[in-house]
């Protein structure tokens, strides 16, 4: 199965996010004064081939652990959705055909 797959990396809260302040900042100087916070991150989209969902997640998370995300800053989140069967993988229609 073919699936889209959304991680959201961002700071620990603890973590001083020096981008989120300058963005803050930024939005003030433009007037919008009731921006009290601001936490930058990373959003990245995947689209990978696994066997089902459970698989899915466990890849991701394998990557986000050893690459995507830095464990000791920062905290990520992954939201996975079913998109269909992989391209040039014929598909069961149920009458014996592929």
């Amino acid at each position: 199965m073919r699936y889209r797959v959304e991680v959201f990396v961002t700071l620990k809260p603890v973590v001083n996010d020096p981008a989120g302040l300058t963005i803050r900042g930024g939005l003030h100087t433009l007037g919008f004064d009731s921006v009290t916070e601001v936490r930058a991150g990373k959003y990245l989209v995947l689209t990978l081939d696994e066997t089902d969902a459970s698989q899915a997640r466990a890849r991701v998370d394998a990557m986000a652990k050893q690459l995507l995300a830095n464990a000791v800053i920062e905290d990520y989140r992954i939201e996975l959705e079913p998109v269909g069967e992989p391209v040039g993988e014929p598909v069961a229609t149920g009458d014996g055909s592929a």
